[in-house]
């Protein structure tokens, strides 16, 4: 895949576009800036035979991830962090984000959530994953260095995600 743009949101979000061959889905990444790098180079190596984009969202809240979810409708969603095999609704509390150019309020209540594939890993709290549930996006939580084996994965199991050789 190669890094085809990047941009800042209304959030003060930073979002890159990945691009691959022609065809294929769109797929959302989700990183906190503490992992971007070792994301970045895992999508580096993600391979060349794989169809569609990858669009990476480095954001650390949840509004941020709203919006990219109802905009770019990603056939799923990898988000960073402590692997999980699903987990509980979550209340998430009001607050006030203001940290970008954009003051902007969120919280509330999010759906209980299962790993889009089968996982090795605890039950545990993912309020991005809950979000992603709540958008009928299905979604794996997964740490830096296993993006590209779990993202090859679910590509493999998709059809007309990767290129014939």
């Amino acid at each position: 895949m190669n890094l085809a743009r990047t941009w800042e949101d209304a959030y003060g979000s930073v979002h890159a576009q990945y691009e691959g061959r022609a065809g294929g889905h769109s797929w959302l990444v989700v990183t906190p800036l503490s992992d971007v790098r070792a994301v970045a180079a895992q999508l580096d190596d993600l391979g060349e035979d794989v169809k569609g984009t990858v669009h990476l969202l480095v954001a650390d809240d949840l509004t941020p991830v709203h919006a990219t979810l109802g905009e770019h409708r990603p056939r799923g969603a990898v988000l960073i962090g402590p692997a999980l095999s699903g987990g509980p609704a979550v209340q998430v509390p009001d607050r006030t984000v203001d940290t970008g150019p954009l003051p902007y309020r969120e919280g509330g209540a999010y759906p209980a959530w299962t790993s889009a594939r089968p996982v090795d890993a605890p039950h545990g709290e993912h309020a991005g994953a809950s979000v992603c549930a709540a958008h009928d996006v299905p979604v794996m939580v997964t740490p830096a260095d296993h993006l590209t084996g779990t993202l090859r994965a679910w590509l493999a199991a998709t059809p007309h995600a990767l290129a014939l050789s």
